[in-house]
């Protein structure tokens, strides 16, 4: 985006000392007006400048956040909900200022049902550490979207990850919601059943919401068995598009692939040397699968011969524990990996999502735009859906390079819409990506203001994201 786009939000000074004087009363030392800790709650991993809330409240229950709410509300003050600050797109950035409201402390896992295969947590519980707490339960919670994110933030930006093309996102793992909403009063969306036709889908209203309709204070989530057998390998292709081309081949196959994923030739350079990896300077496919001794054999096998097909190869393959998690921890560490290719050089990600018989064309084009603009960006993609990143690295004190950055992400947004995709796969919109929200979804951005008028008529929840409301 634009630095010019960022929109401007009138700052109620007055109604923001009173509460911030109210807040230092009612809860001490939970709310602290330090700069340190007001930078560390407007960090953001893009070049969008940090705008800083004027205090940092600790919630520890939904009480506190029902009770911080209505304060706010009364005072018509901003409310930025924050997790663990791992978006993308200036989620946690407070434009008009206002309170963030950190959650990291409502951290309990509340209950597990096994033999319903569910579980309740509060926001603050991330994905590592809830699937630490159901290791001795044969179950795991399987959305990884790379970063150790709470679950609450996973369930407000619609997280998903390498694990999406099997188990889906989080808009089909979480069943039941409690949220606080504009007026301070926490609702229930939904119970633990497993389908309702029980009214609006209010569940699904708020996942993916950013925050801009509620804050998520409880989370029923879906649990999986773990497989019996896991298997993984990774296989080398001649070019990206033999390699989506495998791709498209193994879904139409309805081979139950649990993990497929791009890593295209630049990315796969900064592993090999990052991770000391045994493998090729190529386009190559990262894969996993889930089930019986038998069927990950199976799977595997009919992947090679795909693979073949389309001249990649050899897939090489291994159900040995310690050797797959290596190759899946070079996976998770790309970001790191690709910050090598420049050293003294920030990242920035950035990604689109596209019908998978789409895909090969607009990696390809992608790759041509990034080497005709003499940029560093390499590319990861969770290719089974159709999602593909790529981590521009660029000086983000250099004007120039944001500017040719800048326009980089705009191609690349409108070649993604045009070819049917979506704006943002898994990251959201934030800040960043709001004129390309108009762009993919038109009037329909008309109805998500008209729901966010209703639902929020003072404009508190963590205004300045996803729509515009004047």
């Amino acid at each position: 985006m634009a630095l010019a786009d960022l929109k401007q939000i009138d700052r109620n000074a007055i109604g923001i000392d009173t509460v911030v004087g109210i807040l230092r009363q009612r809860f001490g030392d939970r709310f602290q007006t330090g700069q340190s800790i007001r930078e560390q709650h407007a960090h953001t991993t893009t070049y969008i400048p940090s705008q800083l809330p004027d205090g940092v409240f600790f919630a520890e229950s939904s009480e506190d956040v029902s009770e911080a709410v209505r304060i706010c509300a009364d005072h018509r003050v901003p409310l930025i909900p924050f997790g663990v600050g791992s978006s993308l797109e200036g989620h946690v950035n407070a434009p008009a200022g206002g309170i963030s409201i950190d959650m990291s402390r409502m951290n309990k896992i509340v209950e597990v049902n096994s033999e319903d295969l569910d579980c309740t947590v509060e926001p603050g519980v991330t994905r590592d550490q809830l699937n630490q707490y159901l290791r001795d339960t044969g179950l795991f919670f399987p959305i990884d979207p790379g970063a150790n994110a709470s679950l609450g933030g996973m369930a407000s930006t619609r997280a998903s990850g390498t694990n999406a093309v099997r188990y889906g996102t989080m808009r089909e793992n979480v069943l039941a919601l409690k949220a606080v909403m504009a007026d301070g009063r926490e609702i229930t969306t939904a119970r633990r059943a497993r389908k309702s036709s029980a009214g609006y889908d209010l569940t699904r209203l708020l996942i993916g919401s950013e925050g801009t309709l509620g804050i998520i204070t409880s989370l029923t989530l879906r649990l999986q068995g773990i497989p019996q057998a896991i298997s993984g390998g990774v296989c080398p292709f001649p070019s990206v598009e033999a390699a989506c081309n495998a791709v498209i081949m193994t879904i139409q196959m309805g081979i139950p692939v649990a993990r497929i994923e791009l890593v295209n030739a630049l990315q796969m350079k900064a592993m090999i040397s990052y991770s000391d990896l045994d493998y090729e300077e190529s386009p190559c496919l990262f894969l996993e699968f889930h089930g019986s001794d038998e069927s990950v054999k199976e799977q595997a096998g009919l992947f090679g011969d795909i693979a073949e097909e389309f001249g990649g190869g050899p897939f090489r393959w291994t159900s040995v524990t310690e050797e797959r998690q290596k190759l899946w921890k070079a996976r998770h560490d790309a970001y790191w990996a690709a910050l090598t290719l420049r050293p003294g050089a920030k990242g920035i990600s950035t990604d689109v999502c596209v019908p998978i018989s789409r895909l090969a064309e607009c990696i390809m084009q992608t790759e041509t735009d990034i080497a005709e603009m003499g940029l560093i960006a390499p590319i990861v993609g969770h290719v089974g859906d159709g999602n593909f990143h790529v981590l521009i690295l660029l000086d983000t004190d250099d004007g120039g390079e944001i500017e040719q950055a800048e326009k980089f992400v705009d191609g690349l947004n409108r070649r993604a819409l045009e070819m049917g995709g979506t704006c943002t796969g898994e990251h959201g919109i934030g800040q960043g990506k709001m004129r390309y929200l108009e762009m993919e979804l038109g009037i329909g951005v008309d109805y998500m203001q008209a729901i966010k008028q209703a639902l929020d008529p003072l404009n508190i929840m963590n205004p300045g994201k996803v729509i515009t409301i004047t």
